[in-house]
């Protein structure tokens, strides 16, 4: 039986075993990048079973309403549940060198420091001390329009959404999106299905293009496409918190 002080070692191993070289590439060119898986089958039942539990939420989501698109989506609310925890405090160290690569080529600040602990206590300095952590549920028709995570001053410039159901089996359509309006160009777009228990990486706000003035910020946003059949659910992590 795994242990309480093993399981995180693990989550930190399944997010060590993401070739993350390359995971700097294709987000440095697209935006966004694939993880390895970061939850099992079991985990990811367990965390979409959550959504019916309200004491584990500080605020709900009715997208339509505030026309967001169409679905549901829930904010966690502190302490988060420990796969959750975990992940966030795995992830943050091998994101920060993107984060701050991306800083320096654009000429901008980096306030973020080594640890996620840190970081979120400069966000709560701030006055930005709602936690972000998002499960989101889309049933047939839902969508997402699309848009920024950015909640305060304070920006981490990358985050994570993993895939908690089987696409193709558990629903149709659903595609992430991702749209970056490039300097004196048509803006492009991208795709992607999220694999079961895999992440994706993927800018928060913009991200560097090289120009004929050298590099310059490229603004994206990202959402998803119409859910076809079935039902999706899908889990959010951002790196600061709200105002």
């Amino acid at each position: 039986m795994t242990t309480a002080v093993e399981t995180p070692a693990t989550f930190e191993d399944r997010v060590a075993a993401t070739d993350w070289a390359a995971v700097k590439q294709e987000t440095d060119a697209h935006g966004c990048a694939p993880t390895g898986p970061l939850l099992t089958p079991d985990e990811c039942r367990e965390i979409t079973a959550m959504y019916e539990d309200d004491q584990r939420f500080r605020a709900t989501v009715d997208m339509a309403r505030h026309r967001f698109g169409s679905g549901e989506y829930r904010y966690f609310r502190y302490p988060f549940p420990e796969p959750l925890q975990w992940l966030r405090e795995a992830l943050y160290p091998r994101l920060l060198p993107i984060a701050r690569d991306w800083a320096a080529r654009l000429t901008r600040p980096a306030p973020w420091p080594d640890t996620l602990a840190e970081w979120l206590d400069q966000c709560h300095e701030a006055g930005q001390t709602r936690p972000t952590g998002i499960l989101l549920r889309y049933r047939e028709d839902d969508w997402n329009a699309l848009h920024r995570d950015l909640y305060g001053d304070l920006v981490f410039p990358l985050q994570v959404v993993i895939g908690l159901d089987v696409p193709g089996a558990d629903y149709e359509g659903g595609e992430f999106l991702l749209v970056e309006q490039r300097p004196r160009a048509q803006s492009r777009g991208t795709s992607r299905t999220l694999r079961q228990g895999h992440g994706l990486v993927f800018t928060t706000r913009d991200r560097p293009v090289r120009s004929a003035r050298g590099w310059s910020a490229a603004p994206v946003r990202h959402g998803v496409s119409a859910v076809r059949s079935g039902l999706r659910h899908t889990l959010g992590l951002v790196f600061h918190d709200a105002a």
